[in-house]
């Protein structure tokens, strides 16, 4: 049993508040689970003691959006944006994804595993403790493959990762048809899952992408399987996506600019989470914000994430996102903070982590801070991060 005393212990228990314990103590069990959380003068004893001296503590960062693992960059496309060319033209006229699709086949396993880590510690080393990562570039059943095990071999790094299958991204260059290349995304999915490479299944619902009705047919080969399934939703117009995804019991729905007041609904009964992009709404300069009041009203979960991608959110940088989310979105630094803990593991259906309580998982970061709104207030910089503990594996 190890003791961390004297913190200031942002716990978020509860539905909503900050859940602060001031000079607080988290006891870890041998396990790497939480055994107790309270005042330090109650604390029970311990085989070892870590004094924390008045360090702010807050449960460890879960991005549940990323696209962490591809090839190339796209920072040409940042430039023809600012000419003028939208993320849609540029799409139709062979950039975007398809550009990191060329890339990333063209990449060997080793290629990707090295620069995808070099990505996941910039992550480690502003707090991340569990990480999603999407397929997605490779819309080959080879490189699709290859991305999911690079992502699974990022888990070495200390993180703990979830891998999504994202095939039905785009068109790729030899399918002229979207109803065959939808066919092969659902006839390679049981061969990588029965590789233990997909923990979900996802898929971009967008008229530059695939249509609800391919998007249903993905999502019945994922549950046939006993997959669950998320959906890029909503992003650039109101397909119906939501709805869709909340029949599937979806995870998530991410995205969400055109959310329909119908979609809201959906996913609320669902329990589906919605997973706000900052950075992709930034970088795009979206004029569109989602629908945060109403989601809130709805009782819909809000989980913010980086969205790291080469093209519409280059970010390593989950506490820009958090003051994104605050200042793009309205969102209250509390309401970040959960995002980007208790909602983003939600988003992921993990219930074991995300607050600072007893029976969740030991995975918290210390900071040098005295109130966890300081988290949001900052951007540019990441002076507060002093550690990051992942249960019984120590420090990251």
């Amino acid at each position: 049993m190890k003791l961390w005393r004297g913190g200031c212990l942002a716990t978020l228990a509860g539905e909503q508040g900050w859940g602060l314990v001031v000079d607080g103590a988290l006891l870890v069990g041998d396990d790497g689970m939480l055994q107790w959380v309270g005042p330090s003068a109650e604390a029970p004893p311990a085989d070892e003691v870590v004094e924390l001296q008045g360090a702010l503590v807050t449960p460890g960062l879960v991005d549940c959006h990323t696209h962490l693992v591809y090839g190339g960059n796209r920072a040409g496309e940042f430039e023809q944006r600012l000419h003028g060319a939208s993320y849609a033209d540029i799409a139709r006229a062979g950039g975007g994804i398809k550009s990191t699709v060329a890339a990333t086949r063209a990449a060997s396993e080793g290629e990707l595993l090295a620069s995808a880590t070099k990505r996941a510690l910039a992550l480690i080393a502003e707090g991340v403790t569990t990480l999603e990562v999407k397929s997605g570039y490779g819309l080959d059943a080879a490189t699709e493959a290859r991305m999911l095990r690079v992502a699974r071999r990022l888990a070495s790094l200390g993180v703990d990762v979830r891998t999504t299958y994202l095939a039905a991204h785009a068109l790729p260059p030899e399918f002229s048809d979207a109803d065959d290349y939808i066919a092969a995304v659902c006839r390679w999915l049981p061969e990588l899952h029965g590789e233990g490479l997909v923990d979900a299944v996802d898929a971009f619902c967008e008229h530059i992408a695939f249509s609800p009705a391919h998007v249903g047919r993905v999502f019945d080969a994922a549950q046939r399987l006993g997959l669950p399934v998320k959906l890029h939703a909503e992003q650039l117009s109101d397909q119906g996506g939501a709805q869709l995804a909340a029949a599937y019991r979806a995870l998530s729905c991410d995205h969400l600019e055109y959310l329909s007041p119908e979609g809201i609904r959906a996913m609320a009964e669902a329990g589906t989470v919605a997973v706000l992009l900052p950075g992709a709404f930034y970088a795009l300069r979206e004029t569109r914000l989602p629908p945060i009041a109403a989601l809130r009203e709805a009782g819909v979960p809000i989980a913010i994430a980086t969205d790291h991608n080469p093209g519409s959110s280059p970010t390593l940088s989950p506490l820009l996102m958090m003051n994104m989310a605050c200042v793009l979105f309205s969102m209250t630094p509390e309401e970040a903070l959960r995002g980007l803990t208790v909602h983003g593991a939600r988003a992921l259906g993990l219930r074991d982590r995300g607050q600072l309580v007893a029976g969740q998982r030991a995975d918290f970061c210390v900071w040098d801070g005295g109130h966890p709104r300081e988290l949001a207030a900052c951007f540019g910089h990441n002076p507060l991060i002093e550690r990051v503990v992942k249960g019984n594996q120590g420090e990251a």
